[in-house]
C-alpha cells in the first residue's frame, strides 16, 4: 500500500460528502425497493450497506504491542470467504431501518470519523473485524467501499424507467486514490511497470463489477514504457 494515513482520511472524508448527499436526494425519489445492478440486491440494501461499510471503521480498536498487520491486499482478500454472510446481514439491517435509514447510516459514519480522529493522526495497527491491520489500510479500504457502492448506486440509478441519477456520486480525487491503490497491488504482486490509463474501467474490472476481458484491461491499464504490453491479469482478478 502507498497511501499514508493522511491522504487515505481525506479522501474518505472527500467521498462520504458527496455519497452522502446524493444518497439523500436519491432515497428522496422512493427508489429503494428497485433492484441494483448487484445480484440479489435492492438499492436500499446498498445504502444500508454504506452504514456496515463505515461501522466496521467505527468498531476498530489499538492492537496489542508487536501485532503484525495484515496488508491491504490481504484484508481485501477477506471478503471473499464472508460475502454469503455480508448478503444476508445487509438485508436484516435494510429491513430493520426501513422505517429512517440514512439516520442509522449517519450515525455510523460519525462514529467512524469519530474513532478515526481519536486512533489518528499517527498510523498504528488496529484490530477491524477481519483481523489485524494498519489504520491507513483500514482507511483506504473504507475508501474503496464507498467509491465501489457509489458507482454500483449510480449505474443502478440509470437501469430504473425515468429516474434521474443526478450528479455523479464518485468523487474524483478518491476514484484516483483507490484506483491507484488497486493498481499498487498488482504491481506488487507482479512486479510490472503500469500505470492507470481509465479509473472507472479500473475499478470495475479490479472490483468485480465487470467481467474479465484482455481488451477491456488494455483501455484500463497501460504500460509506462511503449516497448511493453499489459500482462494478463486474469488469474488475479478481481481483487475483491
Amino acid at each position: 500500500m502507498s497511501a499514508d494515513l493522511t491522504e487515505a482520511s481525506t479522501a474518505l472524508r472527500t467521498q462520504w460528502d458527496r455519497l452522502r448527499d446524493w444518497t439523500g436526494e436519491l432515497l428522496a425519489d422512493d427508489v429503494g425497493d428497485e433492484p441494483s445492478v448487484l445480484p440479489g440486491w435492492s438499492i436500499a440494501e446498498l445504502v444500508a450497506h454504506l452504514g456496515r461499510a463505515m461501522d466496521a471503521l467505527a468498531v476498530c480498536r489499538p492492537a496489542p504491542p508487536g501485532t503484525v498487520p495484515l496488508s491491504l491486499a490481504e484484508y481485501l482478500g477477506s471478503y471473499v470467504a464472508r460475502a454469503a454472510d455480508i448478503a444476508e446481514t445487509t438485508r436484516a439491517l435494510a429491513l430493520e431501518i426501513a422505517g429512517d435509514p440514512l439516520t442509522w447510516v449517519d450515525a455510523r459514519a460519525a462514529a467512524a470519523f469519530a474513532t478515526l480522529d481519536e486512533l489518528g493522526p499517527a498510523d498504528r495497527v488496529v484490530q477491524a473485524r477481519r483481523g489485524p491491520v494498519l489504520l491507513s489500510a483500514m482507511t483506504t479500504s473504507r475508501v474503496l467501499e464507498l467509491v465501489v457502492h457509489a458507482d454500483d448506486l449510480v449505474r443502478s440509478v440509470h437501469r430504473i424507467p425515468g429516474a434521474d441519477a443526478g450528479p455523479d456520486p464518485v468523487d474524483p480525487a478518491a476514484l484516483r486514490f483507490v484506483a491507484g491503490e488497486l493498481l499498487a497491488i498488482v504491481v506488487a504482486r507482479g512486479g510490472w511497470d503500469l500505470e492507470v490509463a481509465d479509473e472507472r474501467r479500473w475499478l470495475r474490472l479490479a472490483a468485480g463489477r465487470e467481467p474479465y476481458d484482455v481488451d477491456e484491461l488494455a483501455r484500463a491499464l497501460h504500460a509506462r514504457h511503449t516497448s511493453e504490453g499489459v500482462p494478463d491479469l486474469g488469474r488475479m482478478l478481481p481483487l475483491l
